[in-house]
């Protein structure tokens, strides 16, 4: 067939668009897109090479197909599924529409394509016309579908997009898309989404709000409230709910009260979920009365308390060492009907094992097991932590045991424990080859796991090996803590290496930390004991400064230091400062100042610390009444040196080797050596009878 002329292949054409309008707008589109978004059915450049008229043909057989097989019908390129998809959603056949669509996003899509997605959309529909077309609805549908795969970025740049072209976006899909984004911890582009929508509603400050709760940004959250009222949107019971979880998990309890009272003036009545949050806030900062008249306004107002309710106060008791009354309200909840979880197990097996009730614990585990709730890593390393405590180190291995062959990884957590008990029981080999099972399961070791092993080895004196673990741990990025630092110091202190600690301190403010009274506890007792004085007052003086107020322990670190020293008025001074604060004087405090008393031979000072002493229910031990005797002994005072002897073991404590060798030692001085020779045999029959006792205990042990 003999092809036509130029000029009357383009008067045809004319005539042929003219008649037909809305074949030129779709005509110009597929072109367009056909050259810009081809699927995988396409790839390799088939589009472009695609005459005119297939163009063409293939848009008639779109619009002859019936909408329910549109499925399975060739569509050679993204414009076609696109214009497929328009069709099916106008049909109302959404499911079909939402599978033409999801080809757009399979293996081949790229990311950050979504608004041209929305482009080709909004093209299909202009070729379609309104008749024909179904924009928002498949608009909606791709949202939602770029949340579902995880394609957030992608879903809040199409939201963009969607805006410019001055299509509402539909709120419902919107929220949808917040809360995978708070879901994903995604802060950023959840905010950036919310300032997007035009009329949020109820549901979609709710997903802001209780994001905002739970990631601690209260002022936000609060903020984010007072928006919501403004726009005229009434906050409901799960705004309320979310705001009294937040602060209360933050200790805000005033806040909590006054969200309380809100919520009742605004017509909301609190329900189980309300009062869940209540009871465990203040259960968790210690308010039991407050939490308990909850749980009474909870009867009430007849909100039937549920699991987390008597869980959560279980838990409490369970914490407050109240195993007894949390046993009563495990027992409560069975009479109830209500079947106790493992939160609820959980919390009575740590109480349990705290109490030193391990027996009582394994009662519960069995129970827990014959019930079918499952043991989870907090059980076993609750557990763990119990056998530990006890001794049961071997068995607490075992249970690491159990829990791998029950499928139940042990975490960071249960190893730091178990290395912890590991430690406390002087087994510090093991300790060290849990930790090259954790690294052999590619387990990350936390700041945590850093602390419990530098503690474990200066517990053993091992020092540089603990101090090389702390090298190891700025390595790897971690920032050690005060008590890290702190328990290495005082180890080199112990160790007579003080260079090497105060070189640690300075460290140590070096990166940025400030020491708190437990380090300069550690490092005023250290500097006494190794008699610097001046270096001494000069921490303590800079601790004041610095706000922070010197504890019973500094206070007798440093009158310890004093006496010492000779310096008996600075120690009374000392002494003065802590009655005027109120602080309870303790053993050392006083026995301190009477060995000071009785180097100097100030007897009267010395007798009268001890009236004072015995007069507020403290009871002379072995160094103190060694002090007596070494004090008398040095006086001379033999006579008076015998009747401490004879008070302290009418008093039922043994006097040892120190004790006997200072009067045996005296008496020999002073000639008479039938008395020592005496003492001499008593200190023999005592000592041997001290070591019978001990080995008969260790055997029944």
């Amino acid at each position: 067939m003999l092809s036509h002329p130029p000029r009357r292949h383009l008067l045809l054409l004319r005539i042929y668009l003219r008649r037909s309008p809305t074949r030129l707008r779709l005509t110009i589109s597929l072109a367009a897109s056909l050259s810009t978004a081809p699927t995988a059915a396409s790839a390799g450049g088939a589009a472009a090479a695609t005459p005119i008229s297939d163009r063409l043909r293939h848009l008639r057989s779109l619009h002859a197909v019936a909408p329910d097989l549109l499925l399975s019908h060739p569509l050679p390129s993204s414009a076609h599924v696109c214009l497929a998809a328009h069709l099916a959603a106008r049909a109302r056949l959404f499911a079909h529409s939402r599978r033409l669509l999801s080809r757009l996003l399979g293996a081949g899509h790229r990311p950050h394509l979504a608004a041209s997605l929305v482009d080709l959309l909004h093209r299909a529909s202009l070729a379609l016309g309104p008749q024909r077309s179904a924009l928002p609805s498949v608009l909606d549908t791709l949202l939602s579908l770029l949340a579902d795969r995880g394609l957030l970025d992608d879903a809040v740049r199409a939201v963009a997009r969607v805006r410019q072209l001055r299509v509402p976006p539909n709120t419902r899909t919107c929220n949808h898309i917040l809360l995978r984004l708070a879901r994903d911890r995604r802060g950023g582009l959840l905010r950036r989404l919310f300032d997007q929508l035009p009329a949020p509603n109820v549901f979609t400050f709710n997903i802001v709000i209780d994001f905002l709760c739970k990631e601690g940004e209260l002022t936000e959250a609060r903020g984010m409230f007072a928006r919501m009222k403004e726009t005229g949107c009434s906050p409901d019971v799960v705004t309320f709910n979310s705001l009294i979880d937040g602060h209360g998990k933050c200790g805000e309890l005033e806040e909590v009260e006054k969200l309380v009272v809100e919520m009742r003036r605004s017509g909301c009545a609190p329900d189980v979920v309300t009062y869940n949050a209540l009871v465990n806030c203040f259960c968790k900062f210690a308010r039991m009365e407050k939490a308990y008249s909850y749980f009474a306004q909870m009867k009430r107002e007849r909100v039937m308390a549920n699991v987390v309710t008597f869980s959560t106060f279980v838990d409490a008791f369970c914490k407050e060492g109240l195993v007894r009354e949390a046993m009563k309200l495990f027992a409560q909840m069975r009479v109830r009907g209500m079947t106790p979880n493992e939160f609820t197990y959980t919390a009575l097996v740590d109480g349990t094992c705290k109490d030193g009730r391990l027996d009582d614990a394994i009662v519960l585990l069995d129970e827990m097991v014959q019930q079918g709730v499952p043991l989870n890593v907090v059980t076993y390393t609750v557990l763990v932590d119990g056998l530990c405590k006890d001794g049961k180190v071997s068995e607490a291995d075992g249970v690491l045991r159990l829990m791998e062959r029950a499928g139940v990884k042990a975490n960071e957590l249960l190893y730091t424990t178990l290395i912890h008990g590991h430690f406390m029981n002087k087994n510090g080999e093991r300790a060290l080859d849990l930790l090259s099972e954790m690294k052999k399961k590619g387990m990350e070791l936390d700041v945590s796991l850093y602390g419990t092993l530098i503690w474990g080895l200066c517990n053993v004196q091992k020092v540089d090996e603990a101090k090389s673990l702390l090298d190891k741990m700025d390595g790897c990025g971690l920032k050690p803590n005060n008590v890290i630092y702190t328990t290495i110091m005082d180890a080199f202190f112990k160790a007579g290496k003080e260079s090497e600690a105060i070189a640690l301190l300075h460290k140590m403010l070096d990166s940025g930390f400030q020491p708190n009274v437990v380090t300069y506890c550690s490092l005023i007792d250290a500097l006494c004991k190794a008699g610097s004085i001046h270096e001494a007052v000069s921490h303590f003086n800079k601790m004041r400064d610095l706000g922070l107020d010197p504890n019973v322990k500094v206070y007798t670190a440093l009158i310890d230091g004093f006496c010492k020293n000779g310096s008996l008025n600075k120690a009374v001074q000392l002494l003065n400062e802590m009655v005027d604060k109120g602080m309870s004087l303790d053993k050392v405090v006083y026995t301190s100042l009477i060995d000071g008393y009785l180097k100097q031979g100030n007897l009267e000072d010395a007798f009268a610390l001890k009236t004072k002493m015995i007069d507020s229910g403290l009871e002379l031990d072995l160094y103190c009444y060694t002090c007596f005797i070494w004090g008398f002994c040095n006086m001379n005072m033999m006579q008076e040196a015998r009747e401490v002897l004879s008070e302290m073991v009418t008093n039922g404590i043994t006097p040892d080797k120190t004790v006997y060798n200072c009067l045996i030692s005296k008496y020999q001085k002073l000639g008479n050596m039938e008395e020592a020779a005496s003492l001499q045999n008593e200190m023999k029959t005592v000592l041997q009878s001290c070591t019978k006792d001990d080995t008969a205990s260790g055997g029944e042990t």
